[in-house]
């Protein structure tokens, strides 16, 4: 158990956001599937969206790696664990290759992982090469693996990137614009997985281009040294919680989920958009989600409304985060001006902004304990509750999400990361008041405080 595991792996990174990581990573991911390898997919940093494209074309669960919020540790077991089972790591980068503290270079030194640059080459020729090779040269101890053209224009139009490449850089092949292959999003990023119907065709043809453009090689092994393994507690041992997930509440993290099974919790899963009661249960977690696109057909789900209001009545714990935090709410308005009233449990409005209106990393002091997550949302809400604590950026960014709480309701913009702190996330969800430090706190009204600030 203590010894290094070996497996080819490459973290795909780019200059800036918008380059098409995610496509391409996708198109990766389901080439060497359709080849018939055993691929294995994470994501650098919070996100919700891509792991969704990446789980259909790997056919593989997606977990996150971070070293901040993941943490080094449990960032080693995952990718320890995966080298196990796989023949290929794919690793998604986030923003621009070195932005950020930490960032995904960051990362792919820390772990050995070689860098795969996807670079954007639309009106670019020779110039590709400079780029390419600044990236690579720009941090003397970073592992790079090559290069991999995005939204080619033609076959002639690759082999001019292909031959701008110097000092040996590897050709990964390239992508053309003209294909189709592009994913579609919105407000928050990728539209959802399964609202695109063509997923599968679109990602077996990104495939196929991709194969058409390169020699389609594993990249060398990587050795990811064995972790400290720590067997959980059983803190929820018998617990049922359900858990909200639908077309507006699908934003959880898979080693969030894991976390609770491994405490002995039962998750049950229900729709409240189309069901009309809750799951026996003990607990409830709303996460977040788009709710603002279905917030009539929430609103006119009457049953739901009352079941989850006597849910929180009868004392029992409910942890809102984002979306679940805007359901929670008197009402919440969308871009068009649309209103609709909701749960009514947290008194408060919602009105959702063309712009973003917060992103940012968040640790947060909770009394349970101090959990890590982040704050990513285009709605600006109003209450009057006080909050019993606000997060805090590590990077000193801009975004101090509010929590608040009512008897054993808590609710806040962040989208916390339930491995950060398993004992804190097990005295939310534990139905025994006692299990809670805050079981009897009850949330303050006060002089009218945003959800976010200025």
């Amino acid at each position: 158990m203590n010894q290094p595991r070996h497996c080819p792996a490459v973290l795909i990174a780019a200059p800036a956001s918008g380059q098409g990581k995610t496509t391409v990573t996708a198109a990766l991911a389901r080439l060497h599937r359709n080849l018939g390898r055993k691929v294995r997919v994470f994501k650098c940093g919070p996100d919700f969206l891509d792991p969704m494209i990446h789980e259909r074309a790997s056919g593989a669960p997606v977990y996150q790696l971070d070293m901040w919020m993941v943490g080094e540790q449990e960032s080693r077991r995952l990718l320890w664990e995966a080298a196990g089972e796989a023949d290929l790591i794919l690793i998604e980068g986030v923003m621009g290759l070195f932005d950020g503290t930490p960032s995904s270079a960051d990362l792919a030194r820390h772990f050995g992982v070689p860098v795969l640059a996807v670079i954007d080459g639309t009106a670019m020729a020779q110039t590709f090469g400079a780029l390419a090779l600044g990236l690579a040269r720009y941090q003397v101890d970073l592992p790079f693996a090559g290069v991999l053209a995005n939204r080619v224009g033609t076959v002639r139009h690759a082999q001019l990137l292909e031959g701008s490449l110097t000092e040996g850089l590897r050709w990964y092949g390239a992508l053309s614009r003209e294909t189709g292959i592009e994913l579609p999003s919105r407000h928050l990023g990728l539209v959802q997985a399964s609202e695109l119907n063509d997923l599968d065709l679109r990602l077996d043809a990104a495939a196929e281009a991709l194969a058409s453009s390169c020699e389609v090689a594993l990249p060398p092994p990587v050795a990811f040294a064995a972790p400290e393994l720590i067997e959980a507690e059983p803190l929820l041992d018998g617990v049922r919680i359900a858990v909200a997930r639908d077309e507006a509440f699908a934003f959880t993290y898979g080693a969030s989920l894991d976390v609770l099974r491994a405490m002995g919790a039962e998750l049950r899963f229900f729709s409240p958009i189309h069901d009309q009661a809750l799951p026996d249960a003990d607990s409830l977690y709303l996460p977040g989600g788009y709710p603002e696109l279905h917030h009539q057909a929430l609103s006119q789900n009457t049953a739901m409304l009352q079941a989850i209001r006597a849910h929180h009545a009868a004392g029992k714990p409910l942890l809102a985060e984002c979306g679940g935090m805007l359901y929670l709410l008197d009402s919440l308005t969308d871009v068009e001006g649309c209103r609709a009233e909701l749960l009514g449990l947290l008194q408060g409005d919602a009105v959702m902004q063309k712009r973003l209106a917060a992103l940012a990393l968040q640790t947060v002091e909770l009394p349970e304990g101090v959990l890590r997550g982040h704050t990513y949302h285009h709605s600006l809400t109003s209450t009057q509750w006080q909050p019993i604590a606000r997060g805090l950026s590590p990077n000193g960014g801009r975004g101090a999400e509010a929590v608040y709480r009512q008897g054993r309701m808590t609710a806040s913009y962040v989208h916390f990361y339930f491995p950060s702190n398993p004992a804190a996330v097990a005295a939310l969800f534990a139905p025994d008041p006692e299990a809670s430090i805050a079981g009897d706190c009850i949330a303050t009204v006060g002089a009218g405080l945003p959800a976010i600030g200025p």
